[in-house]
């Protein structure tokens, strides 16, 4: 059983920075591609980036240049560093994980889903 955990939500103003960090109790999920989504109210959940196992990584476009996703030195979380945020970015941020080790831009592709962590940008 995989569990994920995401930390680093908050109250921030437009401009600012934040940085996410997922980690995984039970499997070590190295070698998983791991995935940030996020979800603001009355909309789908948005895909936002991934990394690969071999730390391939892809954007969605409005989020390139002020977002960076990486892996943790131990290689057991994965982080979302987001730059220059603006009133638009305010959504729950999810962590994801997909075993099979694709490179999925949408969230059916994932399998492992953690709880979120809300981030609201003041203008």
């Amino acid at each position: 059983q995989v569990q994920l955990l995401e930390s680093g939500g908050g109250l921030v103003q437009a401009g600012g920075s934040l940085i996410f960090s997922c980690s995984s109790s039970g499997r070590i999920f190295s070698s998983y591609t791991m995935g940030w989504f996020r979800q603001s109210l009355g909309n789908d959940r948005e895909f936002v980036a991934r990394i690969s196992s071999d730390t391939n990584v892809y954007y969605t476009d409005s989020m390139k240049g002020r977002f960076t996703i990486s892996r943790g030195n131990a290689k057991n979380t994965v982080d979302l560093q987001m730059n220059s945020l603006k009133p638009e970015d305010t959504a729950a941020y999810y962590c994801a994980a997909d075993p099979t080790r694709g490179f999925s831009t949408v969230a059916g592709g994932y399998v492992y889903w953690g709880q979120g962590t809300q981030v609201t940008v003041s203008s």
